[in-house]
């Protein structure tokens, strides 16, 4: 019913730039909170950034001054701009969002989604 999407994944040197992008698609109402999440293997799921349908933001604190995450309400999409990439950096990240959807039986419900992730690595 309601889809996330990440692109923009890929392997970058240290000290580069990625641009990672996330569309959501399917039977959706409105979107409040869309955000970043990533995880690396053996650490738990952490917090990269997040953004209001008001345009707040907030940030992990190994990320505030390089990552900045942006949003387009009309294409239902958001963005991660990373930049100085680190190697510590090297996760899978992840989409998420809260998106109001109508329910089979047409009444509305706000629900978390995620996205499947797309794998960022940054080595030389």
């Amino acid at each position: 019913q309601v889809q996330l999407v990440e692109s923009g994944g890929g392997l970058v040197q240290p000290g580069g730039s990625l641009r990672l992008s996330c569309a959501a698609s399917g039977s959706i109402v409105s979107i409040s909170t869309m955000a970043w999440y990533r995880q690396a293997p053996g650490k738990e799921r952490e917090l990269v950034a997040s953004i209001t349908s008001g345009g707040t933001t907030n940030y992990g604190d190994s990320v505030k001054g390089r990552f900045t995450v942006s949003r387009d309400n009309a294409k239902n999409t958001v963005a991660l701009q990373m930049n100085s990439l680190k190697p510590e950096d090297t996760a899978v990240y992840y989409c998420q969002g809260h998106i109001r959807r109508r329910t089979i039986g047409e009444s509305i419900r706000e629900y978390s989604y995620w996205g499947q992730g797309t794998q960022v690595t940054v080595s030389s």
